[in-house]
């Protein structure tokens, strides 16, 4: 026969067992009533590039959710709706970086969309043309808006998703050049274009006069950047931006210009 202390013990025990038996059926039920319930609305946020350019805008959202679940989102059982489906899906865009989507309180489905900022336009001899985000990755041309970034043109070899590991590269060797020049402020604001010859040197063109830039292969950039920033902080306010056709930085130690 128990004592008083153990029917004391087991009656406590009991009374926890299905304390959280009861709780675990409110948690439940309100977990089905909550996956029933429809969603109220679609709410799409897509933070602006700088500029408060947007490359991809709200209707491009919805139209991709729609393609997915093939009609709309509203009205749905909450329950029906796979939210992580549909950020991989946007994910998946090539104007898409980061997708977040979550059911608010009020059942309402939120899409905040973080969008693939292009830092270079390549527009090549075979008529390709797209953008390359930071870190190499392809990206169409918008239809919304277009990027103002530095353009790079001529004899470039096609995309390859891999092309910033391989050793030697052309396109890899354009892109670390157009990096180096985003990076610095002055040049920045300076160059607007990079050629690619057929025989893969490339030439800057400035945004402000008309010079060429004769900067060659990629090998000692920095060197090579440094002459041309000199030249033009010291020696071209003197002798007039329209006195040189063209400026070569190629050879070691010196600059080659040529006058019109």
């Amino acid at each position: 026969m128990k004592s008083k202390e153990e029917l004391v013990a087991s009656s406590k025990k009991f009374g926890w067992i299905a304390g959280l038996l009861l709780l675990a059926m409110i948690v439940l039920s309100a977990i089905g009533k909550k996956e029933s319930s429809p969603a109220t609305e679609v709410v799409v946020e897509v933070a602006p590039l700088e500029g408060g350019k947007l490359l991809i805008n709200e209707k491009d959202v919805l139209e991709m959710v729609g393609t997915v679940y093939g009609y709309t989102l509203e009205g749905r059982p909450t329950g029906q709706i796979d939210l992580q489906r549909i950020e991989k899906m946007l994910e998946n865009d090539p104007f898409v970086l980061n997708a977040d989507v979550f059911l608010n309180a009020r059942n309402s489905v939120n899409i905040r969309v973080q969008q693939r900022e292009p830092v270079l336009r390549i527009i090549d001899n075979n008529a390709l043309n797209y953008y390359l985000d930071k870190d190499g990755v392809k990206m169409p041309v918008s239809k919304r808006a277009a990027a103002h970034v530095m353009v790079a043109t001529g004899n470039i070899p096609p995309h390859d998703p891999g092309f910033l590991e391989r050793k030697r590269h052309l396109l890899k060797e354009v892109f670390l050049l157009s990096q180096m020049l985003r990076e610095d402020a002055f040049f920045n604001a300076m160059i607007e274009q990079i050629h690619v010859s057929n025989q893969g040197e490339m030439t800057l063109v400035p945004k402000i006069g008309d010079q060429k830039i004769f900067f060659g292969k990629l090998a000692d950039a920095d060197k090579k950047l440094e002459k041309l920033r000199i030249f033009y902080q010291e020696g071209m306010p003197y002798e007039g931006w329209r006195k040189y056709k063209s400026i070569d930085v190629r050879y070691a130690g010196q600059i080659v210009c040529k006058k019109r």
